[in-house]
């Protein structure tokens, strides 16, 4: 689980950029609405990981696979 609740851009995509160093099946990530969502689908699918994103409050869960 990657936490990037609280960090500004770019920070929580270099975050996801760590944990897909050694290309895992999946990782689940948590981010606040907004450029941190957008950034972080848009480098996962770069990767070639699906996105499945999920409202928590205020906030959303991204579930990375490949």
């Amino acid at each position: 689980m990657v936490d990037t609740r609280g960090y500004i851009c770019p920070t929580p995509v270099l975050m996801v950029q760590k944990a897909l160093k050694d290309r895992p099946a999946m990782v689940e990530v948590l981010a606040e609405a907004g450029a941190a969502v957008e950034n972080i689908t848009r480098f996962a699918h770069s990767q070639g990981y699906q996105v499945s994103k999920t409202a928590d409050g205020p906030d959303w869960k991204l579930t990375l696979t490949k």
